[in-house]
């Protein structure tokens, strides 16, 4: 049993790489839009939640010119901040949500806000700090820690969850918040980066969630979902 374990594992990193390279080879070395300091890529990243990159973007900058710093949005009346970010819909939620973040932020850091904190704790710790905040999920915290902060997580999102199953990456029952671990503990730390990015593109221009072209898959040989449409449109 553990012969037959570790030579699946030896599958499986092989199908990684291939993956890996194939994507690259595909798309180039994808890179993420730019980069934000630990806080705006929080708050960017919850503002993402439920919709999509150009109205989170729009509601982003509406929120930055409506208040000069954090602290500002963070004292604000709620409905001020309803209102800047309401392009990203949900505002509602969101706004509180945003607003309560910085307000933990500040009561850990005696008043700034500031995550580099993070950086001198473990990762696991660091990732279940920014899980307590109300409102920061798995993949939230796994965006902040990667693209912001360099430190290895593997962010899954609805794309990756997606892809994931059908290639046969993980098992086809294993909820979200699992497949982060799942993922994480099988895929190389220094494939986080690009994988992400390449898998995100792949979901977006090639298997949608309703309508799929495995005739120009790159990894199409490489993927275990059975109904493939292997017919151009």
């Amino acid at each position: 049993m553990v012969e037959q374990s570790e030579a699946s594992e030896r599958v499986y990193q092989e199908k990684i790489r291939q993956i890996r390279h194939r994507l690259m080879a595909a798309f180039g070395k994808p890179e993420w839009r730019d980069p934000l300091p630990p806080v705006d890529e929080l708050v960017s990243t919850i503002l993402s939640q439920n919709t999509n990159d150009v109205n989170r973007d729009v509601a982003f900058e509406k929120l930055r010119d409506t208040f000069p710093d954090w602290e500002s949005v963070m004292n604000a009346p709620a409905a001020e901040v309803i209102e800047a970010i309401r392009t990203a819909g949900l505002a509602n939620q969101k706004g509180p949500r945003i607003q309560g973040a910085l307000q933990e932020i500040a009561a850990y850091t005696d008043g700034e806000i500031d995550l580099s904190f993070l950086q001198d704790l473990p990762t696991e710790e660091a990732r279940q700090w920014l899980m307590n905040v109300k409102g920061v999920g798995p993949k939230t915290a796994a965006i902040v820690l990667l693209f912001s902060m360099g430190i290895p997580a593997f962010p899954v999102d609805t794309h990756i969850y997606r892809l994931t199953g059908r290639i046969g990456l993980r098992p086809a029952n294993l909820n979200v918040e699992k497949t982060h671990t799942y993922l994480e503990e099988r895929i190389p730390e220094d494939a986080f980066y690009d994988l992400h990015l390449n898998l995100i593109r792949l979901g977006r221009e090639v298997c949608g969630a309703r309508k799929w072209h495995c005739y120009r898959c790159p990894i199409e040989d490489l993927c275990a979902f059975k109904e493939k449409n292997l017919a151009p449109d």
